[in-house]
């Protein structure tokens, strides 16, 4: 009877694995199939994939149908054999071999000191990563996480692997972070979903760039299936951090809702508020004075009807794009209001749901899974940094940075004109002066489309006032509206607004930043904060694309491994040296004067009010993971005993 439950199941298994083989990308099959069997017959001429076109995963391969249904019938009968016993031919492939299957599979080569950084990446997708805290942790210790969204999450999952004691505090009643607060219309990621995961958590998604419920809902279940709602203390706000020297120690101390107050005490405090949790208003007087509704992206309201009405939108950024497409048939008239003109990308795969058969593919077939997510990584992430760097021998700097740079430029005016249609007089609005990727490079959400709608108008005149009927432009036109919708973003320069954090002699992070000008070694650390890490510090964005998941990652893997040395040692307390801080943010200044962020032709967020870049990371994705491999404590000032007068 069993043995007729398991044909049975078999049978099931392989129909179901006959139709998603049918959809699957067949460049990771490829790959796959040379896992599973050794073979490598596929991966040589008439079988070589055309290279992938900007963020197109080339689903085809370029190659004809006869041929990808030979790879797909080698790849079904390869996993078939894998389900039924036979072992991997090539458990963990080499950093050579990643590079040269990978190098195939996108059709363009792939750099050769990305191998250890991707047969890193396939060992934290395939369990083979070890705990990185292997010494006892001391009697006592613990930590305090200031926020239960994706980076927070991350470090507690961490921590709680490594027997690290741990609390989490957040403000909110919920984990999720940004994507529990951000709630406008058409709010989503534009990191694809398998990117914007943990290495941990597969996550079973339905949508290739998921919205925010997914998103939100992936979120609670990795805090729900790791066990970290237990460490969360919700409700609860940190009105102030604050080091005690002669204990080494953080008084963390919370408010709440009653009036009510407490104090958390802990060795060691990571920030995990993210830069996108303060919202930026715009320097434009009279928005109080205005009759109708004004609302902010970042603080949005429900409640809030858009039928029938008259709707300005301040902002064509991030927010913007996913927004407005999202309002306009809602609304009567939509009139946006452009400061500065947007890069955005085609977006193939924009509102596409996973199939069915392909999101079994990533369920039954782990190995199919960990492919795709490498793919990914290089498509959206490492293959357009070479186009980000000045050539200074360039012909005509103002518009792009070299010949790689100029390429996407022609690519991307194209695709724009060609999505405005017969509405061309929009093309000298709308495309952009500066190089591409100057500014946060956009996905296209059909915001060219939308512009060309009948009922919306883009303004591209500088804003002078708000009065009680709508918007005053300098010019001297005035628009009435019934709803003023501000997308203006977040104050990201000014890291680690939400919390007031004391250092060493009572310093405040902002008197030791200067406000806005936050310098940290690796992002992660900064003097006179002892025992203090941040995730999503300064000069960590991912400018270039990419998910910044695997950066947070790689800042957890280097506190971890600043703690194990800790513990190995005996050390109490940690503070960056100011020189090893120093030396880093001037590199960052160097190498961000031969890059696309410093480029005058824009503003942007990136930079701070003197002009210097404080979100954007320099490094390569494999530079910043090598870099975060291991703590070197040589870089801290070190102390091994806690005063006697407080034992």
């Amino acid at each position: 009877m069993v043995e007729a439950l398991v044909n049975e199941s078999d049978v099931d298994f392989e129909s179901a694995l006959r139709v998603a083989i049918a959809e699957a990308n067949v460049p990771t099959l490829q790959v796959l199939y040379v896992q599973l069997t050794g073979d490598e017959r596929y991966l040589a001429p008439p079988f070589l994939p055309t290279r992938c076109k900007g963020i197109d995963e080339n689903d085809s391969g370029g190659l004809a149908p006869e041929l990808q249904d030979e790879i797909r019938t080698a790849a079904f009968d390869a996993i078939v054999a894998w389900r039924a016993g036979r072992p991997v031919a090539i458990p963990q492939p080499s950093a050579d071999q990643l590079v040269r299957m990978m190098s195939i599979s996108v059709g363009e080569s792939i750099p050769s000191d990305y191998g250890p950084f991707m047969a890193a990446k396939m060992d934290s997708y395939s369990g083979y990563e070890t705990n990185p805290v292997t010494h006892p942790v001391p009697e006592g210790f613990s930590v305090v996480i200031i926020g239960a969204g994706m980076a927070g999450i991350c470090a507690a999952v961490r921590l709680k692997e490594a027997g690290v004691p741990f609390v989490i505090v957040e403000k909110g009643e919920d984990v999720g972070g940004v994507w529990r607060q951000n709630k406008y219309p058409g709010c989503g990621v534009d990191t694809p979903s398998h990117l914007y995961s943990y290495s941990f958590a597969q996550g079973d998604w339905k949508h290739y760039f998921g919205k925010k419920p997914e998103i939100e809902n992936y979120f609670r279940s990795v805090a729900d299936s790791f066990g970290i709602y237990e460490h969360i203390r919700f409700r609860s706000h940190v009105s102030a951090t604050r080091y005690d020297e002669s204990a080494q120690r953080w008084c963390t101390d919370l408010e709440f809702a009653d009036g009510s107050t407490d104090r958390l005490e802990s060795n060691v405090v990571i920030s995990a508020v993210g830069a996108f949790g303060t919202p930026k208003w715009p320097a434009i007087d009279g928005f109080n004075t205005f009759q109708g509704q004004v609302l902010h992206t970042a603080q949005w309201d429900e409640s809030v009807d858009l039928t029938g009405k008259r709707v300005a939108v301040i902002g064509n950024g991030a927010s913007a794009m996913q927004l407005v497409p999202a309002i306009v048939d809602d609304v009567s008239s939509l009139t946006i209001f452009q400061r500065s003109k947007q890069w955005a990308a085609p977006f193939p795969k924009f509102k596409k749901a996973i199939p069915d058969p392909v999101r079994f593919m990533f369920s039954e077939v782990p190995l199919y899974e960990w492919w795709y997510r490498l793919r990914l990584s290089w498509l959206f992430d490492s293959k357009v940094y070479e186009s980000l760097k000045v050539d200074p021998e360039w012909h005509d700097p103002d518009r792009s940075l070299n010949a790689i740079n100029d390429g996407h430029r022609r690519f991307f005016t194209r695709y724009i004109e060609k999505e405005l249609g017969d509405r061309q007089d929009l093309a000298p609005k709308v495309i952009p002066d500066f190089p591409p990727y100057g500014k946060r490079m956009l996905l296209d959400n059909q915001w060219f489309r939308t512009l060309t709608r009948p009922n919306v108008e883009l303004v591209d005149s500088p804003i002078g006032s708000v009065d009680e009927n709508g918007i005053r432009l300098r010019n001297g036109d005035h628009h009435d509206f019934d709803i003023i919708i501000v997308a203006s973003g977040f104050d990201v320069a000014r890291f680690l607004a939400p919390v007031n954090v004391y250092g060493r002699e009572g310093v405040s992070i902002r008197d030791a930043w200067n406000d806005d000008d936050p310098q940290a070694y690796l992002g992660t650390v900064t003097p006179q904060f002892p025992n203090f890490f941040m995730l999503y510090g300064p000069n960590t964005a991912l400018g270039h694309g990419g998910s910044f998941i695997f950066v947070v990652e790689c800042q957890v893997n280097y506190i971890l491994s600043v703690l194990e040395k800790m513990f190995e040692s005996g050390t109490t307390e940690v503070e960056c040296r100011e020189d090893v801080c120093t030396r880093y943010n001037e590199l960052m200044v160097d190498m961000h004067s031969r890059m696309i962020w410093t480029h005058p032709g824009m503003s942007t967020y990136y930079r701070n009010s003197r002009g210097r870049v404080v979100a954007n990371s320099p490094w390569r994705t494999t530079d910043y993971w090598k870099l975060t491999q291991e703590a070197d404590l040589s870089d801290y000032h070190t102390k091994s005993e806690i005063p006697a007068s407080v034992g």
